[in-house]
């Protein structure tokens, strides 16, 4: 039984359709203007279902027909629901990244929200900035909100093989780049690689920030492992619908659920998926909206303890999301670290987590492995400092060739991805396998909007080699999907001057990653020299959106929200006035 809190009359939406005055008059018949009767909207929760959807995202191409399952369960309830278009970020086509949108995404919702007569908010993504943005905006508004995850799309295949989205596509595309693949084989790559509606069904930035609002407790226990294409997903969204109703008399906010607890499970959770690394960036957002003080050392001391358990790409070598789901899904893999997480919290179905894991279990512990057969024996990233990196960078050892886990080489250094990317493809390029790589110019404000480019390919010439993987840095970020001996989000960027600026191809540079390190080998006089020559680039943006960005936009040690929008920066604003 719901323990109603709300009545009617205390509605947030009976301020636009309770009195007797000419405002209320007036929202009332464009109600009815639209077809409804007073009595299908008077006296009921208003929930808005906002929507990312679009025919350019095909993370979320079943979110028309989800719409409908959600309805139907927002009326079953008593409730009214009505759709609302969100931005819809998507990962493949957005450029020059999804992440310069995400924060746009963020405000959108927020704005939505507090400007309409909604009760409450059913908050529909999946795709990678689509997550993190939905639930900063609504954490920001306060009302009841559910988040339904798009979820994974099917496993991909091509002559007998499984294919992880991203994953196999950087494998296959060095595999073509020396020659390894035919143009025959290439078609078939691409037509097998995504089978489905769904996110990417490796354990990449999608899947990660679904299970991490899962674990913060705002879906419906478990809801982020169901496949997009299972029929549990239909009836996981109508649950969504009838479940939003009773949490709006309950009164249950997300101040209510986005506990310091709650974030440090969906840290602990994050570390024992084998998480992307872009779960750094958003979870620390995520967090700050909440007011939870979230640092890179409380991450970092989090992964040192926390073994990775889920045997799934691209940390893991043999599995995908559908077989994760099929293993037992996220309940299953929690239920193996229920003694780290505090099972008292409450998440959006009111009651503590215990309650979900108690009928838990798995069901194959090759995909999601006990404590004492882990994946690797730490947390899915780590987080280093140093001199090239004095407010941190990420690295994910998991997913790298373990020699590279202490090394030390010369730098080759590039300003742009089109300088890169012209140099890796040149064959007579020097490079050995001990060159460190270097991508500046790519971070928040570099970027812009720090992209993926920081998984940088492998030189042609290494390859031919064979050759698979080398150290990397860089202070863009790196797709979910992908894999390798890469330092990413290294802060403060280049851009602003950060000491990424002022390595020179031939620096030695040491990555010791047991000790959590990262230096260029280079007295503190010649760094000081170098800095004092340094001149800041041309702003990249001198209106619109991007102005408004790279006035505001914080680091990525900050989480790369706006500065304006985190919670301590002012006071909210409050209802709007209805006059």
């Amino acid at each position: 039984m719901t323990k109603q809190v709300k009545t009617p009359d205390t509605l947030r939406s009976s301020r636009w359709f309770a009195p007797d005055d000419l405002r209320s008059f007036g929202h009332r018949s464009r109600m009815m203007q639209l077809g409804y009767a007073e009595e299908d909207f008077r006296g009921k929760p208003i929930i808005g279902i906002l929507n990312t959807w679009s025919e350019l995202n095909s993370c979320h191409g079943h979110f028309p027909e989800r719409v409908k399952d959600v309805k139907r369960g927002v009326l079953a309830a008593g409730g009214f629901p009505v759709e609302m278009p969100a931005l819809s970020v998507d990962e493949s086509f957005t450029k020059p990244t999804s992440m310069l949108y995400r924060n746009m995404l963020a405000m959108e919702t927020e704005e939505q929200i507090r400007a309409h007569p909604l009760d409450g908010v059913v908050l529909m993504g999946g795709c990678d900035k689509t997550t993190p943005g939905l639930v900063m905006g609504a954490i920001t508004a306060g009302v009841p909100m559910i988040y339904l995850p798009a979820g994974p799309m099917l496993r991909g295949h091509y002559k007998g093989r499984i294919l992880g989205s991203g994953s196999d596509g950087w494998k296959y595309w060095d595999e073509r780049r020396a020659g390894n693949v035919t143009d025959e084989e290439w078609l078939g790559i691409q037509g097998g690689i995504a089978r489905s509606v769904g996110t990417c069904m490796t354990m990449g930035t999608a899947s990660t920030m679904t299970a991490i609002a899962d674990a913060m407790g705002l879906t419906l226990p478990g809801a982020s492992s169901i496949p997009a294409a299972d029929s549990g997903h239909q009836r996981m969204g109508s649950s969504c619908g009838r479940r939003i109703v009773e949490m709006v008399w309950e009164d249950l906010t997300p101040a209510k659920v986005v506990t310091p607890a709650a974030v440090r499970n969906a840290a602990i959770v994050a570390m024992a998926t084998g998480c992307s690394t872009n779960a750094v960036v958003h979870l620390i957002a995520m967090a700050r909206r909440a007011g939870v003080d979230l640092t890179l050392d409380h991450l970092d001391a989090l992964g040192r303890v926390t073994p990775l358990i889920a045997n799934v790409r691209p940390s893991g070598k043999d599995y995908l999301m559908e077989d994760f789901y099929y293993a037992g899904g996220l309940l299953a893999l929690m239920k193996q670290i229920e003694e780290r997480l505090d099972t008292s919290v409450v998440g959006v179905t009111g009651k503590p987590l215990s309650a979900a894991l108690k009928t838990s279990e798995v069901y194959n512990d090759d995909v999601i492995r006990p404590l004492t057969n882990p994946v690797y024996h730490e947390g899915s990233l780590a987080l280093l400092r140093g001199n090239l990196c004095p407010d941190g960078a990420v690295i994910k050892p998991a997913a790298c060739d373990p020699k590279f886990h202490v090394h030390e080489g010369p730098a080759l250094v590039f300003d742009s991805y089109p300088q890169m990317k012209a140099a890796v493809d040149d064959e007579t390029l020097e490079v050995t396998p001990d060159t460190v790589l270097v991508l500046r110019n790519a971070g928040p404000l570099g970027g812009p909007g720090m992209p993926e480019w920081g998984m940088l390919p492998i030189p042609k010439a290494l390859i031919k080699q064979g050759h698979r993987d080398m150290l990397r840095i860089s202070d863009a970020r790196m797709s979910g999907t992908s894999y390798g001996a890469c330092v990413l989000h290294v802060a403060p960027e280049s851009f602003v001057g950060g000491p990424l600026a002022l390595l020179k191809t031939g620096d030695i540079v040491r990555l010791d990653l047991p000790n959590r390190s990262l230096d260029m080998l280079v007295d503190k006089e010649e760094i000081a020299r170098r800095k004092a020559a340094w001149t800041p680039p041309e702003p990249r943006f001198e209106r619109g959106w991007g102005y408004m960005f790279s006035r505001h936009v914080t680091q990525a040690d900050k989480g790369c929200d706006f500065d304006y929008l985190e919670r301590d920066f002012g006071r909210a604003a409050g209802e709007p006035d209805i006059f």
